[in-house]
């Protein structure tokens, strides 16, 4: 048995991913870039309420997906020290 590679479940060696939603996430997960001065603005300069905002208007902008966006900016957060632990306000 192989795994998906966005949600992790088990799926057939034939299949790549467990469905067309999992493949259509996962590729534009992987196009998602968040520049680091933006990362620095949300997280220093702006308010929890300010980061929301900021982060809805750069998600139309470049037109993805609000939770992915949310989702990898979280993990860019935490490998770039601005917060400790992972908390998802999805």
């Amino acid at each position: 048995m192989s795994h998906c590679p966005f949600c992790k479940k088990k799926i057939a060696m034939s299949k790549a991913f467990c469905s067309r939603s999992c493949k259509e996430n996962y590729f534009q997960l992987i196009a998602i870039q968040v520049p680091k001065p933006f990362l620095k603005r949300i997280f220093v300069f702006c308010t929890p309420e300010q980061r929301e905002v900021e982060i809805e208007n750069f998600a139309s902008r470049h037109g993805w997906r609000i939770d992915l966006l949310k989702n990898k900016i979280v993990e860019l957060a935490v490998e770039s020290g601005y917060t400790k632990e992972i908390k998802l306000n999805s």
